[in-house]
């Protein structure tokens, strides 16, 4: 039990400091040379980088002060002290790295600027860390008033970008909207990686067939709900059976084929799935136990 948790507190460590060195080499190697903003606390660290002409390893850990006494009231202290100490590391590696800006191109700088940071901010979260403390404050107001947080986020950042039109360029705070936008894909992406599930509820008269169907040729557990009753144009039904699996969304098609093949006029329900674990759900159509 012990060695598994060190190995556990280890890997995380681990990651985490790969996830700062692809953060510092977004900023350093392509959007800080060209003065290139994110969103959230780092983009305000650019920018007052740029006007004041500071080093942004100084600026950094100044402006996440606010949002981290802000976090202290609305995340886990052990999430909160990695994430500080995240955030000096990063500081200090900016600071005494010697990456040069690898290309003139404001697309390419834009792009890959984005997907590393957003890729190292990813990482960071996925191991328990925070690398931009603007996610705090949206939690914070949404714990306070009720407003979705990525409507906090989202606001927050069309009043930066607008400075930011204001006080530099409009140029430059479009390609800044477009990084924006780059390092916030490659943050999902991180966090979720290649696989994408979508859950299935499906009401049919041929419920047994269905059934055997998906067993055969999906190869993973399904679950059935016995309904105790439903109303629709056939009037009152007594004890449906409701069937629920969850899948990768490459999946999704061939199995509304298969449905379609035996009851056309089955009721599907179809959302989006954040997280699993356990179960056979990581295999695809094509690649059954033998």
């Amino acid at each position: 039990m012990e060695w598994t948790k060190m190995k556990n507190s280890v890997l995380e460590i681990g990651q985490i400091g790969v996830a700062i060195f692809l953060a510092s080499v977004g900023l350093k190697m392509f959007l800080l040379p060209n003065g290139f903003l994110d969103g959230g606390a780092t983009g305000i660290t650019i920018l007052l980088s740029e006007l004041l002409d500071i080093d942004i390893s100084v600026i950094l850990p100044i402006v996440s002060i606010p949002f981290f006494v802000i976090g202290y009231f609305t995340i886990d202290r052990r999430i909160l002290v990695k994430s500080f100490i995240a955030i000096l590391c990063l500081s200090l590696i900016i600071h005494f790295e010697n990456f040069e800006s690898i290309t003139n191109d404001k697309l390419i700088i834009a792009t890959f600027g984005g997907l590393f940071l957003g890729t190292g901010i990813g990482l960071a979260i996925r191991n328990g860390a925070v690398l931009d403390g603007s996610e705090m404050l949206g939690i914070y107001i949404n714990n306070k008033f009720g407003f979705s947080i990525g409507a906090v986020i989202l606001l927050f950042n069309i009043i930066l970008f607008g400075i930011t039109a204001l006080v530099l360029t409009p140029e430059i705070a479009m390609y800044s909207i477009l990084t924006y936008i780059i390092t916030g894909k490659a943050v999902d992406f991180t966090i979720k990686g290649f696989e994408n599930y979508v859950g299935l509820m499906i009401i049919s008269n041929k419920s047994k067939m269905l059934q055997d169907c998906f067993l055969e040729e999906i190869g993973h557990g399904i679950t059935v709900y016995q309904g105790v009753k439903g109303f629709g144009k056939r009037g009152l039904n007594e004890k449906n059976e409701i069937i629920h699996l969850i899948v990768n969304r490459i999946d999704v098609k061939r199995i509304n084929v298969m449905i379609d093949a035996i009851d056309k006029d089955a009721f599907i329900i179809e959302f989006d799935v954040n997280d699993v674990k356990g179960g056979k759900l990581k295999r695809y159509l094509g690649t059954r136990d033998k």
